[in-house]
Parts: C-alpha cells; sequence; structure tokens
C-alpha cells in the first residue's frame, strides 16, 4: 500500500500569533516560504499518484515551493470554518469562555463568509477525501499527498486512524511539516509527524 503524506503549510502572521485562520486567505510569512522551500529535498525524488491541496493561497504556495506544483485544488482540503472565532486567539476567547476548547465547544456562527463548522462537520469533509483516495492508497503505484491546515490534517489524522474527529487534538501538528499516515500488518498507522528534511 501507498502512504498518506500530510503538509501543513508554511507558517503565515495569523499562525505565528495564534489567531484562528479558516477561511482567510493570508499569504505566507518569509518564514513560511523559507520552511515551504525547505520541503522541496524531500520530495525532489518523488513521484507521488496523487497531490491534493487546499484552495488557500497558503496551501498552495506551500506545495508549489515544496515541488508540488502539480496538484490539484479540493475544496473539501479548506481548513476549519471557525465562524465568530476567525482571527480570534484561544487566550482571547478564554477570557469569556475559561476553559473552552475547539474541539468540544465548537465556534459561534459568524457572518456570511464565516458561517462556521463542527467537528463532525470537519470530519465529514475528511472522509470524503480519504475515501477519494482509498484506491491510489490501496496500490503501490505512488503516495498521495495533501498540502493543507493544521485543524483539518489533524481531524483527517483521526478520521483515518478510526477516531472521531474531536481526537484530532491530540494530534499538535507544526507549520512547515511533512507527517506520514500509513499501515502496519494491515491497520492504520502514524509513520512520522511534524517531519523537516
Amino acid at each position: 500500500m501507498s502512504d498518506l503524506l500530510l503538509v501543513r503549510h508554511g507558517e503565515t502572521a495569523w499562525s505565528a500569533s495564534g489567531r484562528h485562520t479558516g477561511r482567510t486567505d493570508v499569504p505566507l510569512t518569509p518564514t513560511g516560504v523559507e520552511q515551504a522551500l525547505s520541503l522541496a529535498p524531500f520530495f525532489q525524488d518523488r513521484r507521488p499518484a496523487r497531490v491534493l491541496t487546499s484552495p488557500l493561497r497558503r496551501a498552495v504556495a506551500t506545495a508549489e515551493l515544496a515541488g508540488l506544483a502539480d496538484g490539484a485544488v479540493d475544496p473539501d482540503l479548506y481548513e476549519w470554518d471557525y465562524g465568530g472565532y476567525e482571527g480570534v486567539t484561544t487566550a482571547e476567547i478564554q477570557c469569556t469562555r475559561p476553559g473552552w476548547s475547539l474541539w468540544t465547544d465548537g465556534v459561534p456562527p459568524g457572518d456570511a463568509e464565516h458561517p462556521g463548522e463542527s467537528a463532525a462537520q470537519v470530519g465529514a469533509r475528511a472522509d470524503r477525501v480519504l475515501a477519494r483516495l482509498a484506491p491510489v492508497l490501496r496500490q503501490d503505484g505512488g503516495d498521495a499527498v495533501l498540502v493543507a491546515h493544521g485543524h483539518f490534517l489533524r481531524v483527517l489524522t483521526a478520521r483515518y486512524l478510526g477516531l472521531p474527529p474531536e481526537d484530532g487534538r491530540l494530534f499538535l501538528l507544526r507549520t512547515g511539516t511533512v507527517s506520514t499516515l500509513s499501515t502496519e500488518h494491515g491497520l492504520p498507522v502514524i509513520a512520522a509527524w511534524n517531519a523537516r528534511p
């Protein structure tokens, strides 16, 4: 079987400051560009069977800089829609909601561009991506690569492992990293996490 490689986009000003960055289309910082470029050697000799990227420019730019420019844009790879918490940090939210957690407490609705999503809705998108990639992963013709966002990829990892979407909280994911989902004895496993070449 082939592996599923997860690439979290490089740093943005909002990710560096801890602001929830769902559908807001912010660019990479110079550090984010360096992180994305540093991934290129990892993919230099690989020929993935399938590359999918989020539509947001921080993911598309990361894919291009890492040498994965031939990827297809997949709207299911958008980051979690944080609704009324778009652009707000966890510390700011906890000033009015002590102990708040995205994973267990969710988000309030926002404006028309940020209606918000539940963990289950993000999990449903992740399940669709995994279902579309299943035929590719069953073969040995090359890995599949997803270039997307921290919370979404954490949910996708939970679903790949057969866990509920909320268990994505267990998988801290850094910017500008590659993680590998694989199998051992026919069972899904994490083979590498937060790797940098």
